[in-house]
């Protein structure tokens, strides 16, 4: 069960489920607690910044991307595509598809995710 969500900027969301601790594309983080799990949505230096990443991430973090950020990070990572469910530290996530339809900055052939 979700017990808070909380916005902190841009596309950043902190959300503290069953005792866990989860980002989504951190992005100019500032102090925060250390992630259990780090879901990113897409490469672009707004959701997948590295050094944000390295902030908040400890040694048994789990960071949850698709195939293009993963390449820019270090740690334990699962890479998804949409469409993928996995189960991180007891938490079911679905990577569902995320693309823009008329504009060309988030194309489907990508296979972006939101979650």
């Amino acid at each position: 069960m979700i017990e808070n969500i909380y916005w902190l900027g841009h596309a950043t969301f902190k959300i503290i489920a069953e005792d866990k601790i989860i980002y989504i594309d951190p992005f100019q983080i500032k102090k925060e607690d250390q992630a259990d799990i780090i879901l990113i949505t897409h490469e672009h230096f707004d959701h997948c910044s590295p050094k944000d990443v390295e902030k908040i991430q400890k040694p048994d973090t789990i960071i949850v991307t698709t195939n293009d950020c993963a390449l820019k990070l270090s740690g334990n990572i699962k890479k998804v595509k949409p469409g993928d469910k996995i189960n991180v530290k007891g938490i079911e996530i679905e990577a569902v598809p995320a693309y823009n339809t008329n504009k060309k900055f988030h194309p489907k052939e990508n296979n972006w995710v939101g979650f």
